[in-house]
């Protein structure tokens, strides 16, 4: 082979080699690893923390931003904290209508539905009874009277809401609404919902006692949350596995106001006006953090016989309940790993 040829040769064996190497150098530069990002906000009085697991880092940064944004949206749309929000404003005027949205009327119906099922003792109407221990009061507190009881009892009475058409309003003596046993659950199922349609397919949204998971961690590893002692809150009573799954809790731990020493929490008894003392945790895990929220709240106004029964009964629900003796009762279907 003359010297020619032969550099036309090697020239196309170059140029051959550039073309075949090129998927493989694409390939490499393209192939990132999975990596973990997490991001935090204070938001409903409490810090939210979202974790997600993906290659793509502008992605999980928009996807998170997304998230808390409509967490945000609900906070300031629905939470009775705030006076400006829906039910800030009808807890300001209550016999005044105030207009729903369709979503508005979706967490009202759904409230309804707990309400009937707990034989109408989980009530969001509690508000005046809550103010009357003294959460979210400032200045001294004592146990209330009995006078104060009976004063304040009577407006508890969520049949005393009603809705016509798109309007909602409160008869007398109904007053106020108290947000705070669902709406932390739907802000983070929606978190949840939201991230989804960002393209993101792991991701773990938490704020303690309302949980909510895409799928589940990377290599198929499922999302293992601790359950804390109620007796010692410091101290992880067990693990559960979410996979695409919410959860709720609600524990005489969470929130509570000390008086004389001794620690009254805030899931009330709607009929003796005060905490419920037959269980210490209720934690419940189904198909997203706004349900979760919503029953665990309602199993622990319930007799545990009957909850138990219930969720027996709902293939796609897991319930773990706490008495008030630290027993520890389960559904069959979960997974409880006893520390």
């Amino acid at each position: 082979m003359n010297l020619e040829k032969k550099k036309l040769v090697n020239s196309v064996i170059k140029k051959l080699l550039i073309v075949l190497l090129l998927p493989i150098i694409f390939i490499r530069c393209t192939d990132k690893k999975m990596q973990k990002f997490e991001s935090e906000k204070f938001l409903f009085g409490t810090y939210i923390k979202i974790t997600v697991y993906d290659k793509d880092e502008k992605l999980a940064k928009t996807g998170m931003e997304e998230a808390f944004n409509e967490i945000e949206r609900l906070d300031n749309k629905f939470n009775s904290k705030i006076k400006t929000s829906i039910i800030g404003k009808l807890n300001s005027d209550p016999n005044v209508p105030v207009e729903l949205d369709d979503e508005g009327l979706m967490l009202f119906s759904k409230v309804r539905e707990m309400y009937e099922l707990s034989n109408k003792k989980y009530d969001i109407t509690i508000g005046p009874l809550l103010k009357a221990w003294g959460f979210g009061e400032v200045g001294e507190i004592s146990i209330p009277s009995k006078e104060c009881l009976a004063q304040v009892l009577p407006e508890i009475d969520f049949d005393k809401v009603k809705i016509e058409g798109n309007q909602v309003y409160m008869e007398p003596p109904a007053n106020e609404i108290d947000t705070g046993s669902f709406l932390k659950g739907y802000a983070v199922s929606r978190a949840k919902k939201v991230m989804e349609e960002q393209g993101i397919t792991s991701a773990f949204i938490t704020t303690i006692s309302s949980i909510d998971v895409i799928n589940t961690k990377p290599e198929n590893k499922p999302w293992r949350i601790g359950v804390q002692n109620p007796e010692n809150p410091e101290e992880i009573l067990g693990i559960v596995e979410l996979n695409d799954e919410g959860m709720g809790v609600s524990g005489d731990y969470q929130t509570y106001v000390e008086i004389a020493g001794k620690k009254y929490h805030h899931i009330l008894d709607k009929t003796t006006g005060f905490p419920i003392r037959d269980k210490k945790l209720v934690m419940v895990i189904c198909e997203d953090a706004f349900l979760a929220d919503l029953y665990s709240t309602a199993f622990f106004t319930m007799p545990v016989e009957k909850v138990m029964e219930y969720a027996e009964n709902n293939k796609k629900m897991k319930v773990l309940i706490v008495d008030k003796d630290m027993k520890i009762l389960k559904t069959k279907n979960l997974n409880f790993f006893k520390k």
